[in-house]
């Protein structure tokens, strides 16, 4: 199969990339109106940030559809073995999406998390990779966001993000869920997770797996990214094609916090909208903290 990147159109003024130093906080935002269409047009003067409920100033503000770095974590424990064929297809809608200047690596996961396909431009060799995959074993999911953060610092994009395809949560891993939200809050790595969960999932499933929804979300949110739950296997590719567009569709805000301490503490970052005229029920997604430098 081969996957053709698409060209993106032409940004009417496009704005430099900033050098992100350790001062600089970036929120990477996405904005979706009441039937979950991506909510564009919109300008820095519409958007408020508090941290710590004190306002900052927006210092940078970009919604081109600049290139991603993109890492795509794939599930292949046995459980799997009748979810691979719509797994390879959601891949597929996914790389159809991406742009010329993006890059892809791939990490497979079952009991043990391993690179796959480093970072490489051609997002045919990653399909090449799943399309030939043998479901078998346990899962090991945190342990595959850990080397995907390995990975991630080789990227040459300022925008970074994880696409995780798991049907279950974690019964396998050495690194714990606090470990693995901290390093991805410090990464600054969006995580978009579709979860491929069987309708009786709640009855039959130990009760590490069981919690897999709820893993799944709690990553997600905390980045700013999101988790899909998947009710219809067929429904797969089509969620992978729109997550791949929302990548597309995202707002990069920037300040410099008014706190200086050099503590290295979680600070909670809050972002409003501010639209004139009747409130729209519009639903934004974003990076909820970071933790600050230390000496």
């Amino acid at each position: 199969m081969t996957i053709v990147p698409r060209v993106p159109p032409r940004a009417a003024e496009a704005q430099p990339v900033l050098r992100v130093d350790s001062s600089l906080v970036m929120i990477p935002a996405h904005v979706t109106n009441a039937i979950g269409a991506p909510m564009t047009g919109l300008g820095k003067e519409n958007f408020r940030i508090l941290e710590d409920h004190v306002e900052q100033s927006i210092v940078h503000f970009s919604s081109e559809d600049a290139p991603v770095s993109i890492g795509v974590l794939l599930d292949t424990s046995g459980s799997m073995q009748n979810k691979m064929q719509k797994s390879s297809e959601a891949a597929a809608a996914l790389f159809r999406t991406a742009n010329a200047e993006d890059e892809f690596f791939l990490v497979k996961f079952s009991g043990r998390a391993r690179l796959a396909v480093p970072f490489t431009p051609d997002a045919s060799e990653l399909y090449k990779e799943i399309v030939r995959t043998k479901p078998f074993g346990q899962t090991s999911l945190l342990d595959a966001v850990h080397v995907a953060l390995g990975q991630m610092k080789k990227a040459q994009n300022p925008r970074k993000a994880l696409v995780i395809l798991s049907d279950g949560g974690d019964n396998w891993s050495r690194h714990t869920v606090g470990e693995i939200t901290k390093a991805l809050i410090e990464s600054g790595v969006l995580v978009y997770a579709m979860g491929i969960f069987d309708p009786d999932y709640s009855t039959r499933h130990p009760s590490e797996e069981r919690r897999g929804p709820q893993l799944l979300a709690a990553l997600a949110e905390q980045t700013g990214g999101r988790h899909v739950p998947v009710d219809d296997l067929d429904d797969l590719p089509a969620i992978s094609a729109r997550i791949g567009r929302e990548l597309r569709n995202q707002y990069l805000l920037g300040y410099y916090s008014t706190n200086e301490t050099r503590d290295g503490k979680y600070r909670r970052v809050k972002l409003e909208l501010a639209i004139p005229g009747p409130a729209l029920p519009l639903r934004i997604d974003y990076r909820r903290g970071y933790f600050a430098p230390v000496e």
